[in-house]
């Protein structure tokens, strides 16, 4: 047996010798990590498939060489666990047989924004992170971490990118659903619960590996705008606060995350650095990362930092290499790697490192450094022993009932009663607009107008101000306040009929008029129709607490310092309230 299989040696020698018999272009491709599609019947998708670029499988993995590959596919869990497996397959009929690390964006929530998560493919569905922030319970969410290490593992996915450690002190942003909400210190214990869920006692056969991101705090934005477009390249900090936002991450690295994802925004005005996008900036990862938290795992760059997108619709997306536009594709990966970065994600040209190393510009020895951190992980997770999942055990586990009734609980749970009553009287007439007439008539007799009813129930979205242009077109930006034409309608309901609001936070909404008017204002982080019903009716109770401020005006939010962490002025609501519940329950 080669020492670098054999499971009785030290991870670190087992690494020393893996890489001493790999070629050049074998260690190149560890520093890739690639996006892939999946055909529903688990086949390999070699043609780009959906709204976004993907890999084709076979050439990345068999002629490339790469071995991280991340799921951009909801197929179901037989399928998925299918493929998993062929590519395993495939790579085991490599030269040395190393296998394939499987990395997913979430999939357990109800963002369905295929940049930032996946829908379930068969998961179980919980609320989004911010939810976990209303409960600000940290053995809830590693319970939660727990579920998602099963059904995961059950798959094949071996690395989540996640959990978010950001904190959201910009209204406007639109990542804010992923995160644990505005309280630094909040924040801060539940990402380390996660991690602690996903990984258990560190990183071995029984883990998902965990890679924080996105390093050092990508809440910021200028306007909210989001750094995934030129329009929010810029991350800026009028209050002082870049070393806050830093030191969220410390609980999550010292929980041994195995992975950290740096974000694309370009800090504006901070001393020490250079104005470039976090990823590309030495002193934000070889310094702060590396040195100062004592960091010596893996770094992979947020996806899209070194060529341009071309989209199914022709056009082109621009690299995020904010600050780096002018580099060309190999200036890019030299600054990157000097920065101390192991992997490009969301690329696959492993070939501009093998000209760098063979045309002197690169030391192969700094290739080495980061394929080895590659090589860690994979053995760590034991996939050299068993890189296989068995396709039955698949089926039963992802979606299963006990997990499937958990998320559920936990939907009901995490809303918030920001203002007024509940709960309404079974057996009422009821009007409905936005949830299912069929589900809401479990709970009360359904009518057609609300001059008809007793009361009426809504669910709306927080506001945003769409976008035209994909990918642009999948994140909620822009204002929050409601358009006027929705304004009018709800206030009219509320002024016919008792009228109660469910809005699903996805970020934060400037509603007044509502908190004023409605009969009961309720907000939800990501919930069945069912479950709003269960809290409206008595079944359940509301226990969260906003996990993040609502504004009492746009003017508030325009004026608010964007690394500010709440404190809009006068406040609708902020961070921590909840309204008074009934203590009648069902």
């Amino acid at each position: 047996m080669d020492p670098y299989q054999d499971p009785g040696q030290p991870v670190a020698a087992r690494v020393r010798d893996l890489l001493g018999r790999m070629t050049l272009p074998e260690k190149a491709g560890l520093l890739f990590h690639a996006p892939v599609a999946v055909r529903p019947d688990g086949g390999f998708a070699e043609e780009p498939a959906g709204p976004l670029p993907t890999a084709p499988t076979t050439e990345v993995v068999r002629d490339k060489h790469l071995r991280c590959l991340s799921l951009m596919a909801p197929v179901p869990a037989g399928p998925l666990a299918r493929w998993h497996n062929e590519v395993q397959r495939l790579a085991a009929g490599s030269r040395l047989g190393i296998p394939v690390l499987v990395s997913s964006d979430p999939r357990h929530s109800a963002n369905e924004n295929p940049l930032t998560s996946v829908p379930s493919g068969g998961c179980s569905r919980w609320p989004e992170p911010l939810g976990f922030g209303a409960l600000a319970d940290e053995d809830a969410v590693r319970a939660f971490a727990e579920v998602v290490r099963a059904e995961y593992r059950a798959v094949g996915i071996r690395l989540a990118l996640h959990p978010m450690a950001d904190l959201a002190s910009e209204p406007r942003w639109c990542r804010t659903s992923g995160t644990f909400g505005a309280d630094p210190a909040l924040v801060a214990r539940l990402a380390a619960a996660y991690v602690e869920g996903l990984q258990g006692n560190g990183s071995g056969a029984d883990s998902v590996a965990a890679m924080v991101k996105h390093w050092p705090g990508a809440g910021p934005q200028a306007g909210g705008e989001d750094a995934h477009f030129a329009s929010g390249k810029d991350q800026v900090y009028p209050d002082g606060r870049y070393e806050e936002h830093r030191a969220v991450f410390r609980p999550a690295l010292r929980a041994g995350a195995a992975a950290v994802m740096p974000y694309y925004g370009r800090p504006v005005g901070v001393p020490g650095l250079a104005g470039v996008g976090f990823a590309f900036d030495r002193e934000v990862i070889a310094g702060q990362l590396r040195r100062d938290e004592g960091f010596d795992g893996l770094v992979c760059t947020d996806f899209g930092l070194l060529t341009d997108a071309r989209l199914p619709d022709g056009s082109v997306w621009p690299a995020r290499a904010w600050g780096a536009e002018h580099l060309d594709v190999a200036e890019r990966v030299l600054r990157l790697l000097d920065a101390g970065v192991d992997q490009f994600g969301g690329e696959w040209c492993p070939d501009v490192v093998v000209r760098l190393v063979e045309t002197g510009r690169v030391a192969e020895a700094r290739i080495d450094e980061s394929a080895g951190r590659v090589l860690d992980v994979v053995f760590r997770l034991g996939l050299f022993e068993n890189p296989y999942v068995d396709e039955n055990h698949a089926v039963t586990t992802a979606g299963r009932a006990d997990f499937a009734a958990a998320g559920a609980d936990a939907q009901r749970r995490s809303m918030v009663l920001l203002a007024g009553t509940l709960p309404l009287e079974p057996g009422i007439r009821l009007y409905v607009e936005g949830i299912d007439p069929e589900v809401a008539g479990r709970y009360a007799s359904i009518v057609d107008s609300a001059d008809q009813a007793d009361a009426a129930l809504v669910r709306i979205a927080a506001p945003y101000e769409p976008r035209s242009r994909l990918p642009e077109a999948f994140f909620h930006q822009g204002r929050l306040d409601l358009p006027d034409e929705l304004r009018e309608h709800l206030l009219a309901l509320a002024a016919t009929v008792p009228t109660v609001v469910d809005v699903f936070l996805d970020r934060a909404a400037v509603v007044p008029e509502l908190a004023a008017h409605a009969t009961a204002l309720l907000a939800d982080f990501g919930a069945a129709d069912d479950a709003v019903l269960d809290v409206v009716f008595g079944h359940a109770t509301a226990e969260g607490r906003l996990p993040i401020e609502l504004p009492s005006s746009m003017a508030a939010v325009e004026a608010h310092p964007e690394d500010r962490p709440g404190g809009t002025a006068d406040p609708l609501f902020p961070i921590g309230h909840t309204a008074r519940v009934s203590e009648r329950q069902a």
